[in-house]
């Protein structure tokens, strides 16, 4: 149910609630019970009206096409944004290779009918190169060439400016290490290594905007020279924003998409206005799981009442959205729990889960397991479906 403006409590009532909280030391939430309300009944002080750039926001369950047969296979896969972004573009999603089990709980229970190679059965690591190629081969009957897709994204941290930049400047942890990461820099060589034993008819490779920046490019020039040396045409690694491509999101991703082909992959073309998250919001979230929104004291929705669209909470490090622009990025923080989600446009509070993956694109009946700081971190890594979906689509279109 969606709480209108005009229907929450006023500024004047929400204060002396807060003020009372505050003074007696009691629990916000307890309080709004006992009146019958809930957090989305509190607001802002300020709904200054923007401008909205209209652009007309396609959720990607309205965009399914049909199976077209083509199989595709997932690396590091995450919580399955590209798996999404496959299927809903007719791809047959026949396996995921993925090393967290949790990722691989939320895996199975949205695709329990394809094979998830990752714990508890096995590692999911793709060091373990022989194990994993032959699982491909016996239990799916893959060979080389492979006519279908192979897709991944190889963990981006040691290539980040963002995750390298939460440490302080003395920690060694600081400076991106790049292809120099010894437990993660050379993931990519391992998910190029499989790319050249099934020689999958097309790739993409996905990553954070650093990973061509680290030694000028020098690494990543090197490792897709292998490819290139064994036939394959590789577009020119591009840096995308996910709001040029209907994603309600500024999102950063670097792209790059080889085949096994005399043309050269050409990328989509981006929409002539971003997609503001406005719509996110304005559709009602009924019976979605995974839509728990944190119960915050008295004296944070004090502070966060104060801010303006697309101001910064600076003791909380949260942003109020701005629903006339495109999502500030959502965040995955460290992997033992959940990044701050940010702030809802119109409710003095931060997002749920759901409504996270919605700014991500993923469909609202996709179900996130685990606690729920760890579903932050499921959706916040994920690549967006919608982009995703973009990016199949246009593969099969010219390669198919």
């Amino acid at each position: 149910m969606i709480i209108k403006v005009e229907e929450k409590i006023s500024i004047k009532e929400q204060s002396a609630l807060l003020n009372m909280c505050i003074e007696n030391d009691l629990d916000l939430k307890l309080e709004l019970q006992k009146l019958g309300l809930s957090y989305d009944h509190l607001r802002y002080k300020s709904y200054a009206n923007n401008d909205v750039t209209i652009n007309d926001y396609q959720s990607i369950e309205n965009l399914r096409k049909y199976k077209n047969t083509i199989p595709a296979v997932s690396f590091f896969s995450g919580a399955g944004g590209m798996d999404i972004g496959f299927d809903y573009a007719g791809f047959e999603n026949i396996a995921s290779v993925e090393v967290n089990e949790l990722f691989c709980d939320t895996l199975r229970t949205n695709y329990p009918n394809h094979l998830v190679i990752g714990p508890p059965n096995y590692t999911g690591d793709v060091k373990d190169r022989e194990v994993i190629a032959s699982l491909l081969q016996n239990q799916l009957g893959i060979s080389s060439p492979f006519d279908g897709v192979f897709h991944g994204g190889p963990p981006c941290q040691p290539f980040s400016i963002a995750s390298n930049q939460r440490f302080s400047k003395s920690d060694e942890n600081f400076k991106r290490k790049g292809f120099e990461d010894k437990e993660k820099g050379n993931l990519l060589e391992d998910y190029i290594w499989f790319i050249k034993k099934f020689q999958p008819k097309a790739f993409i490779i996905e990553n954070v905007p650093g990973l061509n920046k680290i030694d000028d490019g020098a690494g990543l020039n090197k490792l897709l020279e292998t490819l290139t040396s064994i036939g394959y045409t590789i577009s020119n690694p591009q840096v995308v924003n996910a709001a040029d491509y209907g994603v309600p999101q500024k999102r950063l991703r670097l792209l790059i998409v080889g085949t096994r082909s005399k043309f050269k992959f050409e990328y989509p073309k981006i929409s002539l206005f971003q997609t503001p998250c406005l719509d996110v919001f304005a559709k009602p979230i009924n019976d979605s799981l995974n839509h728990i929104t944190r119960e915050h004291t008295a004296q944070s929705t004090l502070r966060y009442m104060e801010l303006n669209f697309g101001q910064r909470d600076h003791l909380g490090r949260v942003d109020r959205l701005n629903p006339s622009q495109p999502s500030k990025t959502v965040i995955a923080g460290g992997t033992k729990g959940g990044g701050r989600s940010h702030l809802h446009p119109y409710s003095p509070r931060t997002l749920s889960v759901r409504e996270c993956a919605r700014l991500q694109t993923f469909p609202d009946d996709y179900i996130f397991v685990g606690p729920s700081a760890r579903q932050f971190t499921q959706v916040g890594n994920a690549v967006p479906p919608l982009l995703a979906f973009k990016f199949a689509t246009e593969i099969y279109r010219q390669f198919y």
